[in-house]
């Protein structure tokens, strides 16, 4: 190699130091070797390191990073700042030079290394000046320096892991400030934190979308029973995304008679159960189109029930693609609009809401008393001409129980809203300005959350036995097939029909028998008339309330009849499946590859989760015992040596590398998919809400009003006071 090619090779590592108020230079005086030049009277340090790091002529170097990476530990054990340059020839910097008003940590240090790069591509330190101009910082803040300062992979891993649960870099700070033991043993500082997910969110920047489809896709390949779609604008940008895993699948094939969107069902155990997700750049009817038959080309079924609230492009899209679903509105959504509709007197008026209570959320109450409930509310509160309410008595075959009692499972479209309870859900997980990679990481933490839920019931069901409340023989054999949170609700029936129900009268006919009960926990209805039979194939047992059409279980007017016929099995032809114990096999909740972990080296991961466990392991077996605990202790301040030299001959990957890990490597392309717009989703208000007229006087009481330089009074100025008006006036008529 020439020595013009060295030169412009030449690599210098110059330093920099940072003041600090107090010095106890007689603690510190072991540090460092001190020497006075005799000319001119100046001090010199030299630092006390160990040999194995510290650098010397001739030593020889893979990379400039590995170089670099073994000067800062010198660095750091030192206690001195530094900074890398890299000579490469003049360049002309037309970029005009901010100066901040602050403190420099540059003192004209002359300590540095300089490289040069040989024939065998390696770098050689070939000049090292290890004198400095400078006392050097105190072992306490050690942590202070940028060289003893950095974001590594536990670290990473760490923010990345918390970021997933929606917890940000600063929180993620504190945490790790609590669990290692104080601000110095973090390693890191709070704005190194926010600087990492800074810069991994500019890494992603415009391939955020691209990143996303390209993971899922590779899902799609590694899980053959994942299903993912989109669909993009002729701008290139993302208009749709929909995608569901093969345990969604598994749990639509058992709970897909009811859905509430976005995708919702409820399990076996009357918990949230989440089918599918999907982002839409827009809520038009061919939005909803399109993601509908995404979700029927996925699942391979209609679902029977759609739950909604009244948005109609939302209602336009159910009808032309779900045909054979029934569609019905939530009752929640409209019952809250309610309050907002009527004005603020008739909702406090305590015998209002209580007859609306008891008209729109009553299951039992029949077509003909709705009805004349109903005019005589609209009638008593003067609301006969109300539009709005008369909108909703025209749409009341989609929302009042009394106009589909018979359908089956409709007294769960009733209870309240399954959405509202889905986002507050995922709410609390994800945060509408994160990145739509953190987004999906999130919404998997979601899911991992929402399928332990349902593991955990499942454990309860199997291992906890419920106590029986009667001597009721059908009692115990509920509570072997049912889940523990309906044969609880199955218990409240079995008791309320031994002791609140009794029969009037029992009618035969033929084979039949006609039961009249009276329900004294309802003592203004009349009386329930359960038809009962017994066949070839089985009983047969109905009742007037159609509870078990509604909901799905037997009511506690068919338990009296079932009671006083001695019924001694269960009728199986009365289990729904839904609610069964055993509807979900044991193994079916497996755990598939997660968003995050696609393309990246997840045995890493495995391999410093396993460490962690076994480490948390050996520390609470010998938390009981001192010495043996200090033995393990220094077991593995022994092997930080060794570590330290494993590192300087494989240098850990660069931050640039480690987001590529992550986010995956792209280039900007003609073909890449562009991130969508933003828009404002139907029913998150406007950008600037209407105040009351009590929160703009509460707000203009808190400012400082000026006074009148006419009257001292004020609320106005001088161009607008009575006074001057006044005077004006009179001078105006004096002058006539």
């Amino acid at each position: 190699m020439s020595s013009s090619d060295s030169a412009d090779h030449m690599m210098r590592f110059t330093e920099r130091i940072a003041f600090y108020a107090f010095i106890n230079f007689k603690d510190n005086i072991s540090k460092w070797e001190e020497r006075v030049c005799t000319n001119s009277g100046r001090k010199f340090f030299k630092p006390k390191v160990s040999g194995s790091i510290t650098p010397a002529v001739g030593m020889f170097f893979k990379s400039f990073d590995e170089a670099f990476a073994f000067y800062q530990r010198y660095a750091r054990a030192a206690g001195f700042h530094f900074s890398k340059e890299i000579d490469s020839g003049s360049v002309e910097n037309s970029k005009k030079i901010v100066r901040r008003n602050r403190g420099s940590k540059r003192v004209g240090c002359n300590a540095h290394v300089k490289l040069i790069l040989e024939n065998n591509n390696m770098f050689k330190i070939y000049y090292f000046e290890e004198e400095h101009n400078h006392i050097f910082v105190e072992d306490e803040d050690n942590h202070f320096l940028s060289a003893a300062r950095s974001i590594d992979y536990v670290k990473e891993s760490f923010i990345s892991g918390l970021s997933a649960i929606n917890i940000g870099p600063v929180k993620a700070f504190n945490i790790m400030k609590t669990m290692y033991g104080g601000f110095g043993e973090v390693g890191a500082s709070k704005v190194d934190c926010k600087n990492y997910r800074r810069d991994l969110n500019l890494y992603i920047g415009e391939y955020d979308a691209e990143m996303v489809v390209r993971r899922l896709i590779r899902k799609k390949e590694c899980c053959p029973g994942f299903t993912c779609d989109y669909v993009i604008g002729e701008d290139r940008r993302l208009k749709g995304l929909f995608w569901a895993d093969e345990q969604s699948k598994k749990l639509y094939s058992v709970w897909y008679d009811l859905v509430f969107v976005p995708f919702t069902g409820i399990d076996n155990h009357f918990r949230n159960v989440t089918f599918g997700g999907a982002l839409l750049g827009s809520e038009t009817a061919d939005s909803y189109r399109w993601l509908l038959r995404c979700f029927v080309n996925a699942f391979g079924s209609e679902p029977k029930v759609v739950v909604t609230d009244q948005d109609a492009a939302m209602k336009r899209a159910i009808k032309d693609v779900l045909s054979r679903s029934r569609h019905r509105l939530c009752m929640w959504h409209i019952w809250e609009k309610l309050k907002t509709k009527v004005g603020p007197v008739l909702s406090a008026n305590t015998d209002f809401n209580t007859r609306m209570t008891h008209v729109v959320w009553n299951d039992t109450i029949i077509l003909e008393d709705f009805e004349t409930e109903w005019h005589s509310i609209m009638f008593t509160f003067g609301l006969e001409n109300h539009e709005w309410l008369k909108d909703m008595y025209d749409l009341r075959f989609d929302w009042i129980p009394a106009y589909y009692h018979g359908e089956d499972l409709a007294g769960l479209m009733r209870t309240t809203s399954r959405c509202e309870s889905e986002n507050y859900f995922f709410g609390q997980i994800c945060n509408p300005r994160c990145t739509l990679v953190e987004f999906f990481t999130h919404f998997e933490t979601a899911m991992d959350i929402q399928r332990h839920e349902h593991r955990r019931n499942d454990h309860d069901t199997r291992y906890i036995e419920c106590k029986p409340w009667s001597d009721f023989v059908l009692e115990k054999q509920a509570s072997e097939i049912y889940t523990q949170t309906i044969f609880k609700d199955i218990q409240i029936e079995i008791d309320a029909a031994i002791t609140k129900c009794l029969s009037k009268s029992v009618d035969t006919v033929g084979d039949v028998q006609y039961f009249e009960i009276k329900d004294f926990r309802q003592p203004c209805t009349s009386f329930f008339k359960v038809q009962y039979s017994k066949q070839e194939d089985g009983l047969s047992i109905s009742c007037s309330c159609k509870r078990f059409e509604q909901f799905g279980i037997l009511w506690r007017h068919i338990f009296y009849v079932l009671r006083y016929e001695d019924i001694s099995e269960f009728p199986r032809r009365y289990v729904h499946r839904r609610w069964m114990r055993d509807v979900v096999s044991v193994g079916s909740n497996h755990s598939n590859i997660r968003f995050d972990e696609i393309g990246r080296n997840s045995e890493i991961d495995k391999v410093y989760r396993e460490i962690v466990v076994a480490n948390e392991y050996v520390v609470n077996r010998l938390v009981g015992d001192l010495d043996e605990l200090c033995r393990y202790r220094d077991h593995i301040k022994s092997y930080i040596d060794k570590v330290d030299e494993v590192m300087v001959a494989a240098p850990p990957p660069s931050r640039k590398e480690r987001f590529a890990d992550i986010g995956g490597n792209l280039e900007k392309s003609d073909s890449m998919i562009r991130v969508p717009i933003k828009i404002r989703t139907k029913g998150c208000g406007v950008q600037k809400r209407i105040k009351s007229n009590r929160e703009i006087a509460i707000q203009k009481s808190s400012k400082i009003q000026k006074s009148c330089r006419v009257c001292g009074g004020k609320g106005h100025n001088s161009r607008t006071c009575k006074d001057k008006v006044s005077s004006n006036a009179i001078g105006s008529s004096n002058g006539v």
